[in-house]
C-alpha cells in the first residue's frame, strides 16, 4: 500500500513540520545505560534483565545505599539521607533499575531521586490539617484490607509491600515496616482475612469494581495472583477488575523475565474477556525519566496479549509539574499504548508537603495538556480529597481561594457531604502565609470557605 503512494504528489502542507524536539517522546534508550552507572559496570544485559536480580539488589537500606554510592555520590549526600529517613513515614526501597537512572551528578535535583529517597534539608513543615490517613480509608472498611466507599466499588488491599516505596505513598499508615515515624496497620497476604473480604464482597451484589492494590500485585506469587482473579470473577456481580501496580514504572523487566507470572496475569484477562468481565492493569509513571527500551518492550508485550494498560501519575513539584515534562509524558504513554488515565493533585501525605503543588498551578498545567494530543489520551486531573470524599475534578470545586490556598469540595454520588483540601503554606501569597502563621486564624479561614460554598450552591440551586 504504501509503496503505491510513491508517485502521489503530497499536497501543499498548511502547517510546518514538527520540529526535532516535538517528537523526543519516540526516543527509548536501549543501550546498556545501567553500566554507566559505576556500581553496575559490570553487569550483563541478562543479568539486568532478570527481575530476580533486581529483588535480589534492591537498596533497603542507608548502609546499602552508603557502600553502594562510595565514589559516586557525596557523603553530604548521604548524610542528608540518613536524617531524611529518620523523618520519614516510609522505608527506603529502591531497585537497581531506578537507581540507574539517577543522575548522581545532580542527585538534589534528580526526579526518581525526589520521588524515592528523601532528604533532611528539603523536608517542609507539615501543614496543620495533614492527618497520617488523610483519605479516611479504614473509616470505610467493613474488614481489615477491604474500602467499600463508592456504592459499586471496592477497593481490596490483599499485601502491604511493594517493590518500591514512594516517598509520597498515601497509604503510608500501612505499606512496609514500622520506622520511627510511623506504626503500621498490617495488611499481610493472610487467608483468613482474605476470604473475609471475598465473603463480604459477595454479599454485597450493588459492588461490580474492584481495585486491587496494597501493597503491590508485582509482589504476590503466580498463584496466589490467580487465586485473587479467579475468586473475584467467579462472583456474578463483578464485571471489572483493575489490578494497580508501580511494577511496570520501577522494574518492567519482570513482565518479560517472569513468563510465570506474566501467564498468570493474562489468563486472568483473557478468563475475564471469555465471561464478557473487564480486567485490566493501571500502573503509576510520574517521568519520563523512568521509561526506556525496557519499559517499551514490556508494554508492548502486554499489548499484544490484549491487556489494557492505563496511568494514573501523581503531580509532583520538580518532577512532573511543568507543561513541558507532562505533555511529554502524556506522548511518551500514548506512544506505547498506555493510556494516560488520571493525573492526581499530590494526597495530604506525611512528610513530604516539598512534593505538593496548589491547585491553582495544578490547574494552569492541566491548561496546557488540553489539546496537546487526542482528547481519549488525555489525562483527567483529580484531587482525591481528603477526609473520604472520593476522586472529584480538580475543577469541581464549591469554592477555592488561592490565597488561603482552601478549596471545597462536594462528593454528592458518595455522601454529599463538603470536603477541604489545603494548598501547600510555603506556594501561598504573603498574605496567607500569614494568616496560617496565626493558629486563632485556621477555623476562621474554614469557615469564610464554608460560607462561600453554600453561597454558590445557593446561587446554582435559585439560578
Amino acid at each position: 500500500m504504501l509503496a503505491s503512494l510513491a508517485d502521489v504528489q503530497v499536497p501543499e502542507a498548511l502547517k510546518e513540520e514538527a520540529p526535532p524536539e516535538d517528537l523526543v517522546h519516540r526516543h527509548f534508550d536501549d543501550s546498556a545505560f545501567w553500566r554507566r552507572f559505576l556500581p553496575y559496570a559490570d553487569v550483563t544485559r541478562d543479568e539486568f534483565l532478570d527481575h530476580k536480580f533486581q529483588n535480589k539488589h534492591s537498596v533497603q537500606s542507608v548502609a546499602q545505599l552508603e557502600q553502594l554510592l562510595e565514589g559516586v555520590a557525596d557523603p553530604k549526600f548521604i548524610e542528608d539521607v540518613k536524617t531524611g529517613l529518620a523523618q520519614a513515614p516510609m522505608n527506603m526501597r529502591i531497585s537497581p533499575y531506578l537507581l540507574s537512572l539517577i543522575d548522581w551528578d545532580e542527585p538534589y535535583r534528580d526526579p526518581i531521586r525526589i520521588q524515592f529517597i528523601p532528604v533532611a534539608s528539603s523536608r517542609l513543615a507539615d501543614h496543620p490539617k495533614l492527618e497520617l490517613d488523610s483519605l479516611h480509608e479504614q473509616d470505610d472498611s467493613p474488614t481489615p484490607g477491604l474500602v467499600h466507599r463508592y456504592p459499586d466499588k471496592a477497593l481490596f488491599l490483599p499485601l502491604d509491600v511493594c517493590p518500591v516505596y514512594c516517598r509520597f505513598c498515601t497509604r503510608s499508615y500501612a505499606i512496609g515496616s514500622d520506622t520511627d515515624m510511623v506504626d503500621k496497620v498490617s495488611y499481610s497476604p493472610k487467608s483468613d482475612r482474605w476470604r473475609s473480604a471475598f465473603a463480604y464482597i459477595a454479599s454485597r451484589p450493588e459492588i461490580e469494581d474492584i481495585v486491587i492494590s496494597g501493597g503491590d500485585m508485582y509482589m504476590m506469587p503466580a498463584n496466589k495472583l490467580k487465586e485473587v482473579g479467579e475468586t473475584l470473577l467467579a462472583i456474578p456481580h463483578i464485571r471489572r477488575i483493575r489490578f494497580a501496580s508501580k511494577g511496570p514504572a520501577v522494574m518492567p523487566m519482570k513482565l518479560l523475565s517472569d513468563q510465570k507470572w506474566f501467564d498468570a496475569l493474562c489468563d486472568i484477562v483473557d478468563k475475564g474477556r471469555a465471561m464478557a468481565k473487564e480486567v485490566c492493569l493501571h500502573t503509576h509513571f510520574n517521568a519520563t525519566n523512568e521509561i526506556t527500551g525496557i519499559t517499551r518492550k514490556a508494554m508492548d508485550k502486554l499489548f499484544k496479549r490484549g491487556v489494557q494498560v492505563r496511568n494514573q501519575a501523581v503531580l509532583m513539584r520538580h518532577v512532573n509539574d511543568s507543561s513541558t515534562e507532562m505533555v511529554s509524558l502524556v506522548k511518551q504513554l500514548s506512544y506505547m499504548n498506555v493510556q494516560p488515565y488520571y493525573v492526581y493533585q499530590h494526597d495530604m501525605v506525611q512528610g513530604v508537603e516539598d512534593l505538593r503543588t496548589t491547585v491553582k498551578h495544578s490547574e494552569e498545567l492541566e491548561r496546557h495538556v488540553r489539546g496537546a494530543t487526542a482528547g481519549f489520551n488525555t489525562p483527567t486531573f483529580v484531587n482525591d480529597v481528603p477526609g473520604g470524599g472520593g476522586k472529584r475534578d480538580l475543577h469541581s470545586y464549591d469554592h477555592y481561594n488561592p490565597i488561603t490556598g482552601i478549596s471545597v469540595y462536594r462528593s454528592p454520588a458518595v455522601n454529599d457531604k463538603v470536603y477541604l483540601y489545603f494548598d501547600p503554606l510555603h506556594l501561598l501569597p504573603e498574605e496567607g502565609r500569614k494568616r496560617w502563621a496565626n493558629d486563632y486564624e485556621h477555623e476562621a479561614m474554614i469557615r469564610e470557605a464554608l460560607c462561600a460554598a453554600d453561597a454558590l450552591k445557593l446561587e446554582r440551586a435559585v439560578g
